[in-house]
């Protein structure tokens, strides 16, 4: 070893008086060669010193293949002697200095390797460095130290350790992907007995893993005779041993006694070679770990010698910090004699403390705004869920003709709570919004008249259960089209409403919409909504606005609420223009009212007066495929669909969709996005590579205003939010099959629903 270290110095010495970098890179390589050559002959130290005098060189040129092959290979040899930490130690260099060559077989095998270190230590990580050695193995120029394309073997090795890894895991769907995608490497490789028996032991431990047991057997015969006629080394015979292990209990389990007691005795023959192979392998471990030890040894009282020689370094650093450092101190209390100059520094001082302190808690605050937005987003999805089932299957209940009275009364109870939790749902996501500033106004053209006459039969039950009613009345001159955000309008109403019908009972509501002022292009209108109840104190009329506040908690029982209406409320109103006023007396009632302006439709008016819109029944032969993994939601889904003469399919999850289209054929595609095995966006991104034209909507219980964001990156042509309204729902299904199939029409089409 001495003898290699003195070598390694001279030429060092050498080299900064005479010879070029490429000189160093070729002596590098070649010890790495010789290095190899000791190791495959098991002279263990004699690689252990070449491999390591490579790297000492290869630092010192900064030759990142040199060293990550060196390390590579010493890795090796430190696993092979069971001492994983610093095998890991290499292995991790050998990928740092590949991915700054961008060496994708280095890469490939780097990980691959810290994945069978692992296996050993850390069983979770496994998975994750093999998929990123697959990732590297997939790209372009994969090649070793002597530039042949090892591509497809690096592959097959990856693929068959994945494969090996699920099926123990019991995900027998993926190991079988894997084993097929591996013999597909094996078919492109020129022919390697081992890795042929291999493949086919893996494939008959997947048969024995499904209780096939004759396919087992037939896989591992036919690795029993890729292997026979082959040098038999260590590997073979361990091989040979689990075969002839696996056939055996194979053949027990198809009760043939003689061809399991033949390959038991194979399986112990086959052992007690591979047995007597690893006591050599042992005794060389052990003699090769004494020297490793030795070597260790004289490298750790070389690194105590250089940390001494630091310490000294360092010392003689220190000294000359303190000579400036005095020296700045002695010219700072000079020019420090002015009193004032002294005062301003040490405000100054003050003032960027503080600026820090203000810096670190706006930062804490942002992130506690983040989490408490995430949390909202992620709490409202998993209720919007099930609330697609409860008041999809209520609604479908409804409909039909043979209910009781008493029955009919317990579901309209019952889709009245879920309409109830969903405006809640709604209302937490809405505050959300509004505090990060995400709100906006989207116009469209609207009927005011109908939108209003939507907004009051929401009520019906609500009505009834409280004996109120609701009067409306709208002045003559309000155009019949505006264009305005109708959804936000509506909240805005039905808050309102909803508000007054919640505190009167055996009572009118009154909502009145009258004109201000009229102008060729724009209308200004009065909103207000009056009821006789309870009012409201002057002292309380300027906090009922704000978020979570609710009047007479102690006393009013029945008008529980999250306090979230009246504020959402104002803010929409004033995200309008306006500002929403309240007029209100105890025991007289109360009167909310606010003034906006809208753009008139005029061309949608002209066209309501010139054309009658047409009518469409939904009497089509379209066939939908519904990928749901929710089997509640599945049953209101296809309902709904065959309600409205639509054929449907269901796929469980999105592997089963994407199978679906392979061999099926349908006008378009209702995708949920969170699905087990494969999710929604990984299936419409499978479909995308070979359909383009199918139109793929996106099912979700998130707040839409998220997933809109890259929604049309992914693949998808709309977005359907769950719980969703019938006939919203049976358009957009129409609309993208039509603009699919280029058959929309100009006019405007209305959906009839039966």
């Amino acid at each position: 070893m001495k003898s290699n270290l003195l070598i390694s110095f001279l030429f060092v010495i050498s080299l900064s008086f005479s010879q070029s970098d490429r000189e160093v890179i070729n002596f590098i390589d070649s010890l790495n060669t010789q290095a190899i050559k000791h190791y495959n002959n098991n002279e263990i130290m004699l690689a252990f010193n070449s491999f390591n005098d490579a790297i000492k060189l290869s630092d010192s040129i900064s030759d990142n293949y040199g060293n990550a092959v060196a390390n590579f290979n010493l890795g090796n040899i430190y696993a092979y002697m069971h001492e994983y930490v610093d095998s890991k130690a290499c292995y991790e260099r050998m990928l740092a200095s590949s991915l700054k060559i961008d060496d994708n077989y280095l890469i490939a095998n780097s990980y691959k390797s810290l994945a069978k270190l692992s296996e050993i230590q850390h069983p979770n990580e496994v998975i994750p460095n093999l998929e990123k050695a697959l990732e590297y193995a997939q790209k372009t120029d994969v090649r070793d130290l002597d530039n042949i394309d090892k591509q497809k073997s690096v592959l097959f090795d990856i693929r068959m350790y994945l494969s090996s890894i699920y099926l123990n895991k019991n995900n027998y769907d993926s190991a079988l992907i894997y084993l097929l995608r591996a013999e597909n490497n094996l078919n492109d490789l020129s022919y390697n007995a081992y890795n042929s028996a291999f493949f086919n032991y893996s494939y008959g431990l997947y048969f024995i893993q499904k209780e096939l047991y004759n396919k087992a057997n037939d896989k591992f015969i036919q690795a029993i005779e890729h292997l026979q006629g082959n040098t038999h080394d260590l590997n073979s015979n361990l091989l040979f041993s689990k075969i002839y292990k696996d056939l055996s209990l194979s053949y027990a389990q198809l009760e043939d006694t003689d061809m399991a007691y033949y390959a038991l005795k194979e399986h112990n023959s086959f052992r007690d070679e591979f047995i007597n192979e690893e006591k050599v392998r042992q005794e060389n471990i052990s003699k090769s770990k004494f020297y490793l030890a030795e070597y260790k040894q004289i490298a750790e009282s070389a690194n105590n010698e250089r940390l001494i020689q630091e310490q000294i370094t360092q010392k003689v650093k220190n000294i000359n910090i303190i000579i400036i450092i005095t020296s700045i101190v002695l010219v700072i209390s000079l020019i420090m004699i002015y009193r004032n100059y002294r005062s301003k520094r040490k405000l100054s001082q003050i003032l960027e403390a503080q600026n820090k302190q203000l810096e670190i808690a706006k930062d804490q605050a942002e992130k506690s705004s983040q989490l408490k937005t995430k949390f909202i987003s992620n709490v409202t999805h998993e209720l919007r869920t099930p609330l697609y089932g409860v008041v999809g299957l209520t609604s479908l209940l409804l409909k039909r003709n043979d209910l009781s009275e008493r029955d009919g009364k317990f579901l309209k109870s019952l889709k009245y709570s879920g309409d109830y939790l969903l405006n809640l749902i709604n209302d937490i996501l809405q505050i959300g919004k509004i505090e990060s500033q995400k709100m906006e106004l989207k116009p469209t053209s609207v009927n005011i008249r109908e939108l209003v006459d939507n907004i009051i039969d929401s009520f019906e039950y609500k009505l009834q259960e409280t004996n109120n009613k609701i009067k409306v009345e709208i002045d003559g001159k309000v155009p019949t089209f505006l264009k305005c955000d109708g959804v936000r309008l509506s909240q805005v109403l039905i808050n309102l409403v909803g508000n007054s019908v919640k505190f009167t009972e055996n009572d009118i509501t009154f909502v009145e919409i009258k004109v201000l002022n009229i102008k060729p292009e724009n209308v200004c209108l009065h909103f207000s909504v009056k009821d006789n109840g309870p009012g409201i104190p002057k002292e309380k009329q300027d906090s009922i606005f704000e978020n979570f506040l609710q009047l007479d908690e102690n006393n009013n029982i029945n008008y529980k609420g999250t306090g979230l209406g009246l504020s959402i409320t104002k803010n929409l109103v004033e995200l309008f223009g306006s500002t929403i006023k309240l007029e209100s007396e105890v025991g007289q009632g109360s009167t909310f009212s606010f003034d906006v302006t809208f753009e008139i439709d005029n061309e949608a008016m002209l066209k309501a007066n010139s054309n009658k819109p047409k009518t469409l029944t939904l009497n089509n032969n379209y066939k939908i495929l519904v990928a749901e993994d929710n089997k509640i939601n599945q049953i209101v889904t296809k309902n709904i669909l065959e309600k409205g003469n639509f054929h449907c399919d269901i796929a469980k999850n999105g592997l089963e969709a994407v199978k679906a289209m392979e061999i099926g054929s349908y006008d378009l595609i209702l995708m949920d996005i969170n699905m087990p095995l494969m999710d929604g966006n990984e299936a419409t991104k499978a479909i995308r590579q070979t359909n383009n034209q199918i139109p793929i909507i996106a099912l979700t219980a998130a707040d839409i205003e998220e997933v809109k964001k890259d929604y049309k990156a992914i693949g998808y042509n709309d977005i359907i939010t769950k719980p969703f309204d019938n006939s919203h729902f049976y358009q957009t299904i129409l609309a993208n099959i039509h603009k699919s199939k280029n058959e929309l029409s100009e006019n405007p089409v209305l959906v009839k629903v039966s």
